[in-house]
């Protein structure tokens, strides 16, 4: 009689039911999420490049207003606020206002404190493409999000199954498009692939039955 070996047994394998996520998760996960994405979004600056979402809109217009990334994030994150609480409710919506506080503040502490003199743009868009859209994830995983086009991602994916990577990617191309106005197209036609990059994280990992914990 065959018996399989302790580390390949069941009590390896996710139950069907898993614990949900205490408050020290919610609250590891966002700071662990948002710093990510803060991180992320410095390499991409850094390369002179753009990315898609409420983040991307708002480093295309710091190529055009004076308004450091910070106050420029908050903003474009305002009028998506009302959707945000309408759909998902107060719960979600504290959470991704918290998120998008805590990534303005982290950009702050991150500029100040990662003094960079040089990086290969290719790699700086790749590789903050990537950060960013692990961060999304996490940040997705612990009930919140970024704001903006998140949220209407979100809220497509709740009504029809579309993944969320999918419908941001959509979104994505727009505000990369934007770019064109204030950025070279060499760093736009980088900033395209980043953006896809990130997205294939998104959609390849947020979808029903990937993720089992609550």
């Amino acid at each position: 009689m065959d018996v399989a070996a302790p580390e390949t047994g069941p009590s390896l394998v996710f139950e069907q039911k898993a614990a949900p996520h205490t408050l020290l998760d919610d609250v590891v996960g966002l700071l662990t999420g948002t710093f990510t994405v803060s991180l992320g979004l410095f390499l991409i600056d850094l390369s002179v490049a753009v990315t898609g979402g409420t983040a991307g809109l708002s480093l295309v217009l710091g190529h055009a207003v004076a308004w450091p990334f910070w106050a420029l994030f908050a903003a474009v994150n305002l009028p998506f606020a009302a959707l945000a609480v309408w759909k998902r409710g107060w719960a979600f919506s504290l959470r991704t206002a918290v998120s998008v506080a805590l990534v303005s503040g982290f950009s702050v502490v991150i500029e100040r404190l990662l003094q960079v003199e040089s990086i290969d743009p290719v790699f700086g868009t790749l590789a903050g493409n990537l950060l960013a859209g692990i961060g999304l994830l996490i940040v997705f995983r612990h009930g919140s999000s970024l704001g903006g086009i998140n949220v209407v991602a979100l809220v497509i994916h709740d009504a029809t199954g579309i993944r969320v990577g999918w419908t941001m990617m959509v979104f994505d191309v727009l505000i990369i498009l934007l770019a064109l106005l204030v950025v070279p197209w060499p760093n736009v036609l980088m900033s395209a692939a980043g953006a896809v990059v990130l997205n294939i994280v998104l959609a390849l990992n947020h979808r029903p039955g990937r993720y089992i914990g609550h």
